[in-house]
């Protein structure tokens, strides 16, 4: 899992080649889960998690919008826009919708510097790189005060 400092910011890159979709087209998205034994992503709307997270690099991004742009691996940037996320590359206004292999998603991720604003912890997975038999990529993020 990830540790991290009330106040401090986290800044993640992944690489290679493992995982589902299009052979070359590797992308890891972060989505949260409800018990670390799951298999199965917990919907945006009822996480609690992203509500005390703040983004240093689009401050008009609210935590949905930086749940979203984490989930779908930057494929879509926000919910409805803002001020770094053209309208036409968030969720509503985007007019073609993500592979569900997440193949059309971006190779490189825009991503954000992330400032907790209170501790918590949520426990993720990568949807795009669990095939639900033989491989899952889960973890734990914590912020401890």
């Amino acid at each position: 899992g990830i540790n991290a400092e009330y106040g401090s910011g986290i800044n993640a890159e992944y690489g290679g080649d493992d995982g589902e979709g299009r052979g070359g087209t590797d992308r890891s998205n972060i989505i949260e889960m409800g018990d670390e034994g799951a298999n199965y992503p917990k919907p945006i709307a009822e996480s609690k998690f992203w509500e005390h997270v703040k983004s240093l690099t689009d401050p008009s991004a609210d935590g949905t919008d930086i749940a979203i742009g984490l989930a779908s691996a930057g494929y879509y940037c926000s919910k409805k826009g803002t001020d770094s996320c053209p309208a036409d590359h968030s969720l509503e206004g985007r007019k073609t919708k993500i592979n569900n292999k997440m193949n059309n998603a971006p190779a490189s991720y825009f991503g954000h510097v992330l400032k907790f604003t209170k501790a918590g912890g949520m426990n993720y997975q990568s949807t795009r790189n669990n095939n639900f038999s033989n491989r899952s990529q889960k973890g734990s993020l914590w912020v401890k005060n």
